[in-house]
């Protein structure tokens, strides 16, 4: 009997989820009770000191709540289900905790290593990688490339013992400052095009791998966002990451689900934000009366509700097509761009119902203005989602 629970907040969204099952909303009520008690007493001062302590790394692991679809014999929970991750990140959106770069780590590296791994890698990174004691990222963009991921220009040159020789920038890489295991996405040969690119698995400590910038932002300060440079870096043959030269085909594999988890994230903190200015329109007086009771506003709150009901249709049908490994990489082009520009125009509304205070860091909805923006960006753009679209429809 498949489970109508959702959030408490989403009665906002006229929609009766049935996407979960009872085990996963036992789930929810756990990873809840580690956001009360390991992330919200803090969370305020990891966005002052713009990273968040790494011992919640740690009890997260310590809790289950990292690597839950490896094998339980690299230490993982063993279970596949796509549905716990969402869990993760709803819980985690809805909550504004911008600093935790658990969705990153369980939901796009996960799958790399799982996938691509060969079983000594498994035994080397995933034990440490599902008890928080190693911290991943992916690093992908440069400071002159963007979304055209063939313009990468880090260099990497195989060496006569296999090795490789590692040279080039990264720029905007999530969790940067505490990742220890970073795949690095690089050219190892220029002739080839797209067919030219491998991933190299950077871990820290290796002589010429240097943390950049500590990236300043408008929002999601929380989370530690840098630049990473490598300078004559070697890297061993075995931490080459699957087969040289077909790093550009394993991204094109692996970024629908990371859409699909910007988009998980877009409809819950559309959700969240739309309850809390629910709430404040009910609390709220303006001469005389509940500023929600006014026709505007009532009209406005109306057409909010039901665009974060769309979305959440929307992205929960996706997670059906995904767990039937049948979304394909428009169906995440269209999720993505669709909702997180919902999610930025809904986000806007919000604060202007809030007027003057809306304005005001204090308050949950300026706060959530400012970390909604980067939605339509990272992940790949707007843009670059209605190409992937368009080109489909064979125009």
């Amino acid at each position: 009997m498949a489970s109508q629970n959702s959030p408490e907040k989403n009665s906002v969204v006229k929609y009766e989820r049935t996407l979960f099952e009872p085990e996963h909303d036992l789930f929810r009520e756990a990873y809840r009770s580690f956001l009360d008690r390991h992330v919200a007493p803090f969370h305020d001062q990891w966005e002052k000191d713009k990273i968040v302590d790494r011992g919640v790394w740690l009890e997260a692991g310590k809790q289950g709540f990292l690597g839950m679809a490896v094998p339980e014999e690299y230490g993982g929970g063993g279970n596949p289900d796509f549905r716990y991750n969402v869990i993760l990140t709803e819980e985690t959106a809805a909550g504004r905790y911008s600093g935790l770069g658990f969705g990153l780590h369980n939901d796009i590296i996960a799958p790399y290593l799982l996938h691509l791994a060969t079983e000594e890698q498994k035994q080397r990174w995933l034990p440490k990688f599902c008890s928080g004691e190693y911290i991943t990222a992916i690093a992908m963009t440069e400071p002159g490339t963007g979304s055209d991921l063939q313009g990468i220009k880090t260099r990497a040159v195989k060496q006569d013992d296999g090795s490789w020789i590692l040279n080039g920038s990264k720029t905007f890489i999530t969790n940067g400052i505490n990742a220890d295991l970073v795949i690095v996405v690089a050219q190892t040969d220029p002739e080839k095009g797209a067919q030219g690119f491998s991933l190299l698995m950077v871990e820290r400590g290796m002589e010429g791998f240097e943390r950049g910038r500590h990236l300043d932002k408008i929002g999601l300060d929380a989370q530690d966002t840098a630049e990473l440079s490598f300078t004559d870096v070697k890297v061993p043959a075995e931490n080459l990451l699957g087969e040289e030269g077909f790093g550009f085909i394993y991204l094109m594999q692996n970024l629908p689900q990371e859409r699909l988890n910007i988009a998980v994230m877009a409809a819950a903190a559309m959700e969240n934000v739309l309850s809390e200015t629910l709430q404040y329109a009910k609390e709220r007086k303006a001469f005389g009366k509940p500023i929600g009771s006014q026709q505007n506003s009532r009209f406005l709150l109306a057409e909010l509700s039901t665009e974060a009901t769309a979305v959440r249709i929307m992205v929960d049908e996706f997670i059906r097509l995904h767990l039937d490994g049948k979304l394909s990489a428009e169906q995440a082009s269209m999720a993505k761009w669709y909702s997180t520009e919902k999610q930025v125009h809904l986000v806007d509304r919000c604060l202007q119902l809030h007027g003057g205070y809306g304005y005001m860091r204090e308050y949950s909805v300026a706060r959530s203005y400012l970390d909604a923006r980067v939605q339509t960006i990272y992940g790949g753009t707007t843009e670059i989602m209605k190409e992937i679209i368009g080109r489909s429809l064979g125009v």
